[in-house]
Parts: C-alpha cells; sequence; structure tokens
C-alpha cells in the first residue's frame, strides 16, 4: 500500500492561541496535497482544498480563488486518491455522520491513523460559518471569531464536505475526531460545518500513516506557551 502523508502547518494550539501569520503559501500547500482544510493570514475566512485547487469562503459564505502567494497559518491536507469508496444513506445531523465515519475508520483498524476524506451529495441543509480578518498578536482565535465570525445557512443544496480525521492522541496538534468544511458544487458558496443534514452521499476515505509539520520560523513563535491552549476553547471554536 502506497505510503500516505498529511501535511499540516503549524498546530491548532497555535493557531488557537493567536498565532495567525504567515507560515508558508497556497502554493505550498498545493505541492503538497490536493484535499483538506485550514484558515489563511489574519484568519481572513475559511480554506476548502479540493481536487487541487484552494477555495477561500469569505465572511458571507462566497467562495473565490485566493493567490498562490497568499499566506498561510494553518492547514492540514493530503493527496486524497479514493482508498476506500462507499455510499451513506441519509445522515440527519453531523453526530450521525461522524458516527458512521467512525464506525467505517474503527472496522478497518484506523482509530489510530489519521484520515482525509471527500463526501460529495445532496444536503437538506449546511449550517456553516466563516470570518473576516482580524490582525493581530497574541489574541485568541475565540476571540477574534467572537468579533468578526459570521455563520449563514445553505439549504437544498448539492456539494462537498471536505474533512481530516486525527486521532485523540494528537490532541493539540490537530482537533482529535472529525474536522469538514463544505463547498457546493458550483463552487460559490462553503465554510466550516457546523451541522448539517445529508440526504445522500457518496464517500472517498484514505488512511494516513505519516504527518509533516511545517513549523513557524521566526521568533515571535516561541512566544507562544502552546499547552496553554484551552480545550474548551478550542471545542467552542470547532462547534460553534
Amino acid at each position: 500500500m502506497e505510503e500516505r502523508k498529511m501535511y499540516q502547518v503549524a498546530t491548532l494550539q497555535s493557531l488557537a492561541l493567536g498565532y495567525t501569520r504567515a507560515v508558508t503559501t497556497v502554493g505550498e500547500v498545493l505541492k503538497n496535497g490536493n484535499t483538506g482544510l485550514g484558515t489563511f493570514e489574519d484568519v481572513n475566512g475559511e480554506m476548502i482544498v479540493l481536487e487541487g485547487h484552494c477555495y477561500r469562503a469569505l465572511q458571507d459564505g462566497a467562495i473565490v480563488e485566493p493567490e498562490p502567494e497568499t499566506g498561510v497559518p494553518f492547514c492540514a491536507v493530503s493527496r486524497l486518491t479514493g482508498e476506500r469508496v462507499f455510499d451513506v444513506p441519509a445522515m440527519p445531523d453531523m453526530t450521525a455522520l461522524r458516527t458512521e465515519l467512525t464506525r467505517r475508520i474503527e472496522e478497518h483498524f484506523g482509530l489510530n491513523s489519521m484520515h482525509v476524506v471527500r463526501i460529495d451529495g445532496f444536503f437538506k441543509k449546511v449550517d456553516a460559518r466563516s470570518e473576516a480578518p482580524l490582525r493581530s498578536h497574541h489574541v485568541t482565535l475565540k476571540t477574534m471569531l467572537d468579533k468578526n465570525q459570521r455563520a449563514f445557512l445553505f439549504e437544498n443544496i448539492k456539494g462537498t464536505l471536505v474533512g481530516v480525521y486525527f486521532p485523540d492522541y494528537m490532541d493539540g496538534i490537530n482537533m482529535p475526531g472529525w474536522h469538514l468544511h463544505f463547498l457546493s458544487e458550483d463552487r460559490t458558496k462553503g465554510g466550516h460545518v457546523f451541522e448539517m443534514e445529508l440526504t445522500e452521499g457518496t464517500v472517498q476515505l484514505d488512511k494516513i500513516s505519516r504527518i509533516e509539520i511545517q513549523l513557524p520560523t521566526e521568533a515571535a513563535f516561541d512566544t507562544y506557551s502552546l499547552k496553554q491552549a484551552s480545550d474548551d476553547e478550542i471545542k467552542k471554536v470547532e462547534k460553534g
């Protein structure tokens, strides 16, 4: 089996504590993966990487493609190959979907591995968010989102959920469990997903056995005490 890697920029802890400076660029991210998610410098919108393209969800949920030199403080991407492909029935909410995805990886002994996933389908609703940028230093992600986050609802829409799974023991490096972003089929709408209802969908799922983390090189990064990142705040940011 081909060894696949997860390419990650910085850590979720550093993002949560407010390190939102550019660590690398969109162009470099796309050299390392064709599927994944993240954000942009100063938390300027939500990132969705799909089919080798990088998309930015703006504060109102509209989609643009950023320039290759756009800065990236945090992301996780991989090269999705469709190692496993299967259909899923109607899923009434995110809890049901996460449970089904976890069951699928558990039956292949994958709970201690990373995964990248793509789910194409028709959605009765997608409850999502994105945000406007806030240039700051040592201001927590939760504080930024409290100021600049906007939620929106997409209904009766075709599109794709893009996501990553990290096991519990990697807590802090990334969010344990499933983290999902949405992109509409016509590439005009998207964002970080809080909740959704799926009518039917097709899943592509790859197990990842290696991780490469690109840490910031500037001295400012070492002024952050990453272990102080609050688990409760991270969960609130993730779940809304």
